[in-house]
């Protein structure tokens, strides 16, 4: 699971074949602005909250609980079955991700970025208000997937918790992501990062 990371700056996202995008972020938690690319405007950057605000929430502090979305049951859950099934896809680009590691017996905040450092693109979901009642405009959440045999994020949470990660799209996936025509399609792209990753204790 994934409540910290460090979203691909505007000089970074500068390299890709879009354009940068205009409005300012930093390091973001559940509730913050973040830039994301959907596949309704895959041609900019838009401004999402991190945690998805479903179309009937009332306060943007459900985000608090909907930054991730299990693969297994996001066509179930309330807050994300819409966005699934009308196949609302984005991708969430990160320089590095922040997840606690207990092995020395104690929380400590671990970094977790490509060894090539270039950004990781996330796999999410969006939503899009068009009523102007006070709540952010976009929102989106990453979607995560079980990670007991996943070399790095297997170590990362506590001993008893299940293992999860989020799924880090490979580069030449990105397209395919955001044009998936179906379920099925989705689901196939969501497995697990099999490029290298590096790690390291980066506590506050």
């Amino acid at each position: 699971m994934c409540a910290n990371y460090r979203p691909s700056s505007r000089e970074v996202l500068a390299a890709l074949p879009l354009p940068p995008p205009d409005f300012s972020y930093g390091e973001a938690y559940p509730g913050s602005i973040v830039p994301i690319v959907t596949n309704f405007a895959p041609r900019e950057w838009v401004p999402a909250c991190f945690g998805l605000i479903p179309a009937w929430a009332k306060d943007a502090k459900i985000a608090r609980s909907t930054y991730n979305a299990r693969s297994e049951t996001v066509g179930e859950k309330p807050s994300f079955r819409s966005a699934w099934k009308h196949g609302q896809l984005c991708i969430i680009p990160a320089d590095a991700i922040f997840e606690p590691c207990y092995e020395s017996g104690k929380a400590v905040r671990w970094r977790i970025e490509r060894a090539d450092a270039k950004p990781m693109g996330i796999a999410g979901l969006w939503e899009r208000r068009l009523k102007d009642d006070g709540l952010p405009s976009w929102s989106m959440t990453m979607l995560t997937i079980n990670a007991d045999n996943d070399p790095v994020f297997r170590r990362l949470h506590k001993p008893d918790d299940e293992k999860r990660s989020v799924v880090i799209l490979p580069d030449d996936a990105w397209g395919d992501w955001l044009r998936c025509k179906s379920e099925k399609d989705a689901r196939n792209l969501l497995t697990e990062w099999m490029d290298q990753l590096r790690v390291a204790p980066d506590p506050k």
